[in-house]
């Protein structure tokens, strides 16, 4: 028991790396905040406090890094991609009329395809060669408005 006195430190160091170690198998982050905590009471046996200190402080950093700093970093990596595709990614996207654009019918070439397309207000009527921009995508139709 006098070994282990006398190596406090090194103990709670060797128990922080089997954390963080293991914490590479689960990718949960809550073994690295126990990691972290075992950490801090590494440094306060490298300080000569007791077991008491020791076990206050892995306890203490632990919990308040679980209850402040996993959720945010967990809620961020969960949030997924922001990255839109398919004809949601041609939302706010500019394009020109190729065919007269009415409430009902009409086509414009957007990211260099040509999409069937209407305008959003009924008594808008916009002739080719002008810029439109995407509004929304209704099935297979561009929902567009002018804008020059």
């Amino acid at each position: 028991m006098d070994w282990l006195r006398e190596h406090d430190w090194q103990t709670w160091l060797i128990i922080a790396l089997l954390l963080a170690a293991f914490e590479m198998a689960t990718l949960d982050f809550t073994l690295l905040m126990l990691a972290v905590g075992a950490l801090a009471a590494s440094l306060m046996a490298a300080l000569g406090f007791n077991i008491v200190v020791q076990v206050l402080s892995a306890v203490v950093v632990s919990m308040a890094l679980l209850a402040f700093v996993r959720p945010p970093i967990v809620r961020r990596l969960h949030a997924g991609p922001t990255l839109q595709t398919g004809p949601e990614s041609l939302v706010g996207k500019s394009g020109m009329v190729l065919e007269r654009v009415t409430a009902h019918a009409g086509r414009v070439k957007l990211s260099g395809e040509v999409w069937s397309a209407r305008s959003v207000e009924e008594a808008t009527v916009i002739e080719p060669g002008h810029k439109v921009a995407v509004a929304e995508i209704d099935g297979a139709t561009a929902v567009v408005y002018r804008l020059d």
